[in-house]
């Protein structure tokens, strides 16, 4: 007797999916599938894992599966119901000899066609869509302005962020997986700090990223750069240096090796060891030269035991820690503004005024639009020459300012250089020394790395002194041992 009723029964439950519920459930469950492993595919074989790809493919895509698999048995269930309350099976027929079952079938097997093929070119193009800088940075939308922004006016604007933000190997794939996971979480649920902090830790190594594009031995001989500043006198005096920065190399086919470069010189390890996060106080350094000679220099009251510390190798990071989003200072965007005659220079007072309005608390971008506008043209009423400016400083804020993330210039130390962050003084401070008293390159020595041309305005500019000559500080004499970040901070 089971025998014979075994196979109706089974019958009898195959005919409860038999119905346009189920059968469209079962294509959107497919469909699904079929995405989760073409993404997983592509995300396996791909140059970099991308956190954010997880987002769709363990996700998104497998919320649409469970959608599919949710219609395929919410219409078994309702074809269950019906025929308890006595409707009688109703299997699903069709005869394609009807013109109106023909109709229908070829609307579904149509219907079911395009979506998988959508299914598939969806799925390649959110793919590539978060790979792109315009995903990375508008997706969060006001977490990531400050980043798109300065990344679209940096000289690395068409470079995907990817590219250095996550890392290829199987270590790199999860550190990705995990900081991708987290910042969606921190997003979702405002935990975000403001502003929001550098990976520093969380990079490749420079040789990883920076190097596959830029080859160090390739950089050889010296930079030629012109500074144009503007005093903050009531005529806006300008002065100007013009400088060859040694860059040096490390290729002895190539050029002379030495200059800058000589941090990443094959054979020379620089280590060193920070007390703060953003790496900006180093107290203890240890160099080791080709010749395998080693040198400990530290400054005067460290004492702590290195071995307990971390301990970080010098890379390109260490000095251009801001390759791609950088946020002029208040005073470089106003000196670069009226060298360019984009602000005029004959305005009285104009530099520090600039400088004023640029600096004051404002809460939104929209409030420092109007109050920049409304101080100048209160500061100069009726000067067109003033209302030209107006928008060109509203300009300059809202490239390097913004209020909502408390994110400008001040929030984020840059080490190229060392005019208004430590950078090169962080080392280089003339207080790290040996045992034997044996200094590092000291602050004031500034044609170690520098060849000044000529300085000042007007004619001066045009007596070049090929040999160098030394610094003159346009604002007096300065004491045997300046820091410029002493003094100098980027505002007023």
């Amino acid at each position: 007797m089971n025998s014979e009723n075994t196979p109706a029964k089974d019958k009898t439950r195959l005919s409860l999916f038999r119905n346009w519920t189920s059968l469209v459930g079962a294509v959107v469950a497919i469909g699904a599938l079929f995405s989760f492993l073409f993404l997983f595919t592509l995300d396996a074989v791909a140059k970099f894992s991308n956190p954010y790809v997880s987002l769709l493919t363990y996700m998104l895509v497998p919320a649409f599966l469970i959608f599919g698999l949710v219609l395929i048995f919410g219409g078994l269930w309702w074809e269950r119901r019906r025929r308890a309350h006595g409707s009688g099976p109703t299997s699903l027929k069709i005869d394609l000899s009807r013109p109106r079952d023909r109709r229908v079938m070829a609307a579904f097997l149509s219907g079911s066609v395009i979506f998988l093929l959508l299914s598939a070119v969806g799925s390649y193009n959110a793919f590539n869509f978060t790979e792109s800088v315009t995903f990375c940075g508008e997706t969060c939308h006001k977490v990531m302005k400050p980043e798109l922004t300065t990344h679209d006016h940096g000289p690395h604007a068409r470079v995907a962020c990817v590219e250095c933000h996550v890392g290829k190997g199987v270590s790199w794939f999860v550190k990705s997986k995990i900081s991708g996971s987290y910042q969606l979480y921190s997003v979702a649920f405002h935990k975000y700090p403001t502003p929001i902090g550098t990976p520093i830790k969380n990079l490749r190594p420079a040789r990883d990223t920076c190097e596959e594009c830029h080859w160090p031995q390739s950089f050889v001989g010296n930079l030629d750069r012109t500074f144009n500043y503007f005093q903050s006198d009531a005529s806006n005096s300008p002065y100007s240096i013009r400088l060859l920065l040694k860059i040096g190399g490390s290729d002895p086919t190539r050029g002379p090796v030495g200059g800058i470069h000589w941090h990443n010189l094959p054979g020379n390890d620089v280590e060193y060891v920070a007390t703060d996060d953003a790496r900006q106080k180093i107290p203890w350094v240890r160099v080791k030269d080709a010749s395998g000679k080693v040198t400990v220099f530290k400054t005067k009251n460290f004492t702590n035991d290195v071995s307990r510390m971390e301990l970080r190798t010098m890379d390109c990071m260490d000095c251009h820690n801001r390759p791609s989003h950088r946020y002029l200072s208040p005073e470089k965007a106003v000196n670069q503004a009226m060298s360019l005659k984009r602000i005029d220079p004959g305005i009285p007072w104009i530099k520090t005024n600039a400088l004023f309005v640029l600096t004051q608390k404002y809460q939104t971008e929209t409030e420092a639009t109007n109050r920049i506008a409304a101080l100048l043209t209160e500061k100069y009423p009726g000067d067109t020459r003033v209302q030209a400016a107006i928008p060109v400083m509203q300009q300059i804020y809202s490239e390097n300012f913004f209020p909502e993330m408390k994110a400008s210039w001040a929030s984020y130390p840059d080490n190229v250089g060392h005019m208004i962050w430590p950078g090169c003084y962080r080392c280089h401070d003339g207080q790290h020394k040996t045992e034997d008293r044996k200094t590092t390159i000291k602050a004031n020595d500034c044609n170690t790395c520098h060849t000044i041309l000529a300085q000042g305005a007007g004619d001066e500019l045009n007596k070049l002194a090929p040999a160098g000559q030394k610094f003159i500080h346009p604002g007096g004499d300065l004491d045997d041992n300046p820091v410029c970040n002493d003094c100098h901070n980027g505002g007023p």
